[in-house]
């Protein structure tokens, strides 16, 4: 879009709250953003000055999409929606999507314990969220010896050795009174908010009772369970004595980067610290507080309290978050626990600076090594391909990118092999050079210091073949050679396939070992993920009721035939599926 274009639709924005989207010039959005005033916030991208980070991403946008919202809050959620179904590359985003383990009494007639993680509204007790599943996994173990709650997940005929050694009411046999089962869930909360020194106690008193009677056996069994209570209940830092349930976000940005520490306090002591490390490319608050709001999007586990720092959009988390408290504290004990929040932030950023230029050293020097084995001068830029296909059906190529010894997953591209028929891997190796170079050459991109391709004399032969007679390009062609293992055993390099001798312990080598294994992988899986959806897209074609758009609603939701085949009525539902149709289809696929 010219810039006269674009400066007609800045005059149309309205002064109202919504969300916007970014396109470059190929129509893919690269960034989604929240606005109380979307005239402002829009206009302020292609006005004024902006620092360096800002300026590249601005220098990208040739148009703009808006959606008016009727709140900061819908915009919240809004974006939320967007950045997961996007997810642009100017967006700071929860890549992992971790969960932490929480500790759960069922809501059952005979109720037990297990570890989850995911907080449900299903009427049952959770207890967490703990650092990680050993702590999880241990506490549950050491609530299991102390309270006799079934362990089995269906009822046994007949007891089982938990009922004989007092660790089972056995339900299977003998009728429980509800009243006991109340009882135990009660004082495995009070235990797990605190309690545990009165179980210490009254088991301290026990051991001492059976030493006195000379019981050394069942006095040691005594002792150690109290040890186990000691290191399992071990008191962790307490932050706050009023014993609320709250969140501390503590950012610090740098260089472009923009570190994030979150401190999890339950009932006055910090049970988690996430940290997280990010690339940004707008104003540290901005993104902060895009943060936070994906970190509780489809979360029910929200604190009542929530620390965040100053700048932050309080009012609009606020309205997101349906009233929860969000503050920033200016003084006290409260603003001590923001400071040091901070400050790991900080210290987050500051190590992963000194482990990038460690790493980049480490890169750089092998990438340099291998340029010096080929006696090129440099190697910075690598491509590398691979082709994948299973006896010549879905044929599929791959290539990845490499930058002083470093993926650059946003270069990588996949290839489906178009005039290629059967297993000729020469022929679809000739195809897929011709398509990246062609491309390269016509949009005046970055050609790269050295072509790999995943094979020997014949592969290359091909990628040469293409890249002198037909591009007129003198680029510098490797193949790797697999042994019978599978595994990068030797480098071949030039029309005549001459081996290099390169030291299997070297950083060379061991890049090249990863660059081949990335590349593999990528091929594989984008091979793998196309036989899926034409496998289920075939089934689902002979389901009256089902056309393009509900299969593409499917193939979002489930991804796989399996999930679809053991998935309930209910996830159906969440895909948008009607039950009617919904029926048809678990018929039709518990047929097959």
């Amino acid at each position: 879009m010219d810039w006269e274009t674009l400066r007609a639709k800045l005059a149309l924005l309205p002064e109202k709250p919504g969300c916007y989207r970014m396109l470059d010039d190929r129509g893919t959005v690269i960034y989604v953003g929240k606005a109380k005033v979307l005239r402002n916030r829009v206009r302020s991208y292609f006005s004024g000055s902006h620092d360096g980070k800002t300026q590249l991403m601005v220098s990208r946008i040739a148009d703009f999409e808006y959606i008016v919202t009727d709140s900061v809050a819908e915009a919240l959620v809004l974006e939320c929606n967007l950045i997961k179904h996007h997810m642009p590359y100017y967006n700071i985003m929860l890549r992992d999507d971790k969960t932490y383990p929480y500790i759960k009494i069922t809501k059952e007639e005979h109720p037990r314990l297990e570890i989850v993680r995911r907080v449900q509204k299903d009427r049952a007790a959770y207890f967490g969220p703990y650092p990680n599943g050993s702590a999880a996994a241990e506490t549950k173990q050491l609530l299991d010896r102390l309270y006799p709650l079934r362990k089995c997940k269906r009822l046994k005929p007949k007891v089982c050795l938990y009922y004989h050694i007092g660790q089972c009411l056995a339900p299977c046999e003998f009728a429980v009174d509800e009243r006991d089962y109340e009882r135990i869930t009660k004082e495995i909360s009070d235990f797990l908010h605190g309690g545990h020194q009165q179980i210490t106690a009254e088991l301290t008193r026990k051991m001492e009772r059976e030493a006195e009677q000379l019981n050394f056996e069942r006095a040691g069994e005594l002792r150690d369970l109290i040890q186990q209570i000691g290191k399992v209940m071990e008191t962790q830092k307490v932050t706050v004595a009023d014993q609320v349930d709250r969140d501390v976000f503590g950012s610090y940005a740098d260089k472009g980067y923009l570190s994030i520490q979150v401190f999890m306090i339950r009932q006055g002591k910090m049970v988690e610290r996430s940290a997280t490390v990010v690339p940004h490319h707008n104003a540290e608050a901005e993104d902060l507080g895009s943060y936070i709001a994906q970190f509780y999007f489809d979360n029910p586990d929200i604190p009542k309290e929530i620390f965040t720092p100053e700048g932050t959009d309080v009012e609009g988390l606020k309205e997101f978050l349906g009233g929860v408290k969000v503050v920033t504290p200016k003084r006290g004990k409260k603003h001590e626990l923001l400071e040091l929040a901070t400050h790991n932030a900080r210290l987050a950023l500051e190590e992963k600076f000194r482990l990038m230029e460690q790493d980049v050293r480490r890169t750089v020097s092998a990438a340099q090594e291998l340029a010096d084995a080929l006696g090129l001068p440099s190697v910075q830029r690598i491509e590398a391909f691979d082709n994948s296909n299973t006896q010549g059906v879905d044929p599929v190529a791959a290539m990845v990118v490499f930058v002083d010894g470093q993926p650059v997953r946003r270069e990588y591209r996949k290839y489906k092999i178009k005039t290629v028929q059967g297993p000729d891997d020469y022929a679809s190796m000739r195809e897929v050079i011709r398509r990246r170079y062609t491309r390269l050459l016509k949009e005046g991109h970055r050609l790269p210091q050295l072509v790999l391709v995943d094979g020997g004399r014949g592969q290359i032969a091909a990628a040469l073949d293409v890249l002198e007679n037909e591009l007129s390009l003198d680029l510098p062609v490797c193949g790797l050679a697999k042994d019978d293992r599978h595994r990068t055993s030797q480098l071949f390099f030039g029309e005549e396939s001459v081996p290099v001798a390169l030291d299997r312990l070297s950083p060379a080598f061991h890049l090249l070992t990863r660059i081949q294994d990335e590349v593999h992988r990528f091929a594989i899986t984008f091979h793998r993920d196309l036989r899926n959806k034409g496998t289920i897209q075939s089934l689902l074609d002979d389901i009256p009721g089902v056309g393009e758009t509900r299969r593409k609603q499917l193939l979002r939701h489930f991804g796989s035939l399996a999930d679809m085949r053991g998935a309930p009525l209910e996830e159906f539902r969440k895909a948008g599926i009607g039950d009617q149709l919904a029926k048809k289809i678990m018929a039709h696929l518990s047929s097959l």
